[in-house]
């Protein structure tokens, strides 16, 4: 059992094989699946499916309008930031269908990153970015490192050496 009933502040990993349940947990900490017993879902969490299935119809813009409404501690700044430095400016009006996998992770990304969640899960953010792009997200979180209320928990195979967990949760 995977005990996040005090998730501290700052970067925590969750690494595990294929199917060994990072997805699941991330949702479950989210409240996207129900909780297992143990392990309650946080109030104030986000976690998107990066790829924005069935969103094809929809513009970045518009998936960031719908998350703002959701998310009250929504950061305008930084989705503008972030908005150029993933260099989605000229992908802001196209509907999700015409971009291509990389620039529609960066869409959900830039919600994620701008949605001001006490705890944000990302899941595999590096998949299907260009090397620029995960230079950006890894910066973004090194300067998170130390955030004194935001959790950031990151699911992958491994823990990215280069930043400075607070704690590497592994799953069998």
């Amino acid at each position: 059992m995977v005990d996040l009933s005090h998730l501290p502040p700052g970067l925590i990993a969750v690494t595990g094989d294929e199917r060994s349940g990072k997805t699941s947990l991330l949702r479950r900490l989210s409240g996207d699946l129900p909780p297992l017993p143990g392990l309650a879902h946080c109030p104030d969490a986000l976690w998107l499916d990066l790829g924005l299935p069935a969103q094809d119809e929809q513009t970045p813009q518009q998936i960031w309008d719908m998350l703002r409404q959701r998310c009250p501690r929504w950061n305008a700044a930084l989705q503008q930031e972030l908005m150029e430095a993933l260099d989605l400016h000229a992908h802001q009006g196209k509907q999700l269908f015409m971009l291509s996998a990389g620039s529609r992770r960066k869409v959900a990304l830039v919600g994620l990153l701008a949605s001001g969640a006490t705890v944000t899960c990302l899941d595999q953010p590096y998949a299907a970015l260009d090397q620029a792009s995960v230079r950006v997200l890894r910066d973004f979180l090194c300067d998170m490192a130390d955030h004194a209320t935001r959790s950031w928990v990151i699911a992958d195979y491994e823990a990215d050496a280069r930043l400075p967990w607070r704690r590497v949760i592994v799953l069998g």
